[in-house]
């Protein structure tokens, strides 16, 4: 599994990613407890209205940094957006109001809009062999989820010692230190590709989306996602300290919680994923992730037993999560990826940007059994249908014709060839193949 971390390029991205969501996770747990200090029970409205504000970011902004940013310097983009980060988490101590905590935020969630897709566009160029680069995409899951359980618990162990707003210190550090190595990574060059127009760059991503089945079925379970996730991160800090009358570590434990079962799920994937395609594990992620919100307004009535359902969903969580990224690469050339992955993180966004609102109205206008309900009428909407959307025959090499093409054809010599214009090879929607085989249109 760690066998990726033998190539430099990647280590040094690896740890840069490492250093940026320790310090990101611990924001996320002084965030809560800013805005339970500001409203109390309430407290999940106004997570629910700052995380919907980053989801808008996050929709507006990546298709039109990928478009813009495709050619410029990759360092040179990567580390200005880090040091963009570290300046906004280090004025996060000094605000007071619900106002403030927007209008920083916002600033932080376009920077990594426009972060992530690059960042993760980079990692098939960086590892091109499919193996290493299954274990790589478990490997950053391994990360996230273990910023997940790292940060909550250094948070609580330092929530002993200091106050929750020194914790946004550790942030602006993360995002240093995730700048310098960046700066001495050794990054492949871009391939030359011939100019596309602006709009063509903008709209690229969405338009593989509409034509391509597995990502309509890749959306439609990225819903599932959302819900589930919304869940936990917008009303924690509402169960534990609320209902349960219990501490800032206590919330921070339960967390850890989530992240711990996401972990599990991490990392046995790779091994799993060996036996089973990307489609069976996310839709068995989705319907893991239903039944928990399901069974939350009678399991989650004290803190140990919420503990054990935060674990469950986290493991449902990363089979919904970790696969995505094999199944982008699948459905995508090595040109057209950074559009693709910026498609993917905007409409993955869009998805949280309807469940987090959700999460946090319920909680604050009914209960949280309400909220665990209605999140998972979601879920299970997005568990169906991207069973369905997604074919469970999902092949690498589809046959198909080009009636358009002379029997001479160069492209006709690619792959296996059939009778009169039709062969066979990976299919991705291009300028050669703008339609799926047998879809009307």
């Amino acid at each position: 599994m760690f066998s990726p971390l033998r190539h430099a390029g990647y280590r040094h991205l690896f740890i840069a990613q490492v250093s940026a969501l320790l310090g990101t996770g611990m924001a996320t747990v002084a965030l809560s407890l800013l805005a339970h200090d500001l409203a109390g029970a309430r407290a999940g409205e106004i997570l629910g209205a700052a995380l919907a504000i980053k989801m808008v970011a996050y929709i507006g902004v990546a298709p039109f940094a990928s478009a813009l940013a495709a050619r410029l310097p990759r360092k040179t983009l990567l580390v200005s957006l880090d040091l963009i980060r570290a300046g906004v988490a280090a004025s996060l101590p000094f605000i007071g109001a619900a106002w403030q905590v927007y209008a920083l935020m916002t600033v932080l969630y376009v920077a990594s809009a426009a972060f992530t897709p690059a960042f993760q566009a980079m990692i098939p160029d960086l590892l091109p062999d499919e193996a290493e680069y299954t274990k790589a995409l478990s490997l950053t899951r391994l990360a996230v989820d273990m910023e997940s359980v790292a940060s909550p618990v250094l948070a609580a162990v330092l929530l002993a010692f200091i106050s929750y707003n020194n914790l946004f210190a550790g942030t602006a550090i993360g995002f240093g230190v995730s700048a310098l190595f960046v700066i001495t990574a050794a990054l492949p060059a871009l391939a030359w590709v011939a100019p596309k127009p602006f709009v063509q760059r903008l709209t690229g991503g969405l338009r593989l989306f509409l034509f391509t089945p597995r990502l309509r079925g890749l959306l439609a379970i990225s819903l599932a996602t959302a819900a589930g996730g919304a869940m936990v991160f917008v009303n924690t800090v509402v169960l534990v300290q609320s209902r349960f009358g219990l501490s800032d570590q206590a919330t921070a434990w339960a967390l850890a919680a989530f992240g711990g079962g996401s972990i599990t799920a991490a990392v046995f994937l790779p091994r799993l994923l060996g036996r089973m395609t990307d489609r069976l594990a996310m839709t068995t992620g989705a319907g893991l992730m239903t039944v928990a919100l399901l069974a939350g307004p009678w399991v989650a009535v004290s803190y140990p037993a919420l503990l054990i359902l935060w674990i469950v969903m986290g493991f449902g969580y990363s089979l919904t999560i970790t696969p995505a990224g094999r199944a982008l690469r699948r459905s995508s050339t090595a040109g057209d990826r950074p559009a693709l992955f910026a498609a993917q993180f905007a409409l993955s966004h869009a998805c949280w940007l309807i469940a987090y609102p959700v999460a946090g109205l319920f909680s604050a206008e009914a209960q949280p059994g309400a909220a665990f309900l209605v999140l998972a009428a979601l879920c299970a909407v997005g568990a169906v249908l991207g069973f369905l959307v997604w074919p469970a025959r999902d092949p690498d090499a589809l046959p198909h014709a080009h009636d358009d093409l002379t029997a001479d054809d160069p492209h006709l010599s690619e792959g296996q060839q059939g009778a009169g214009r039709r062969h066979a090879h990976p299919y991705v929607i291009d300028d050669r193949h703008r339609r799926w085989p047998n879809e009307p249109g």
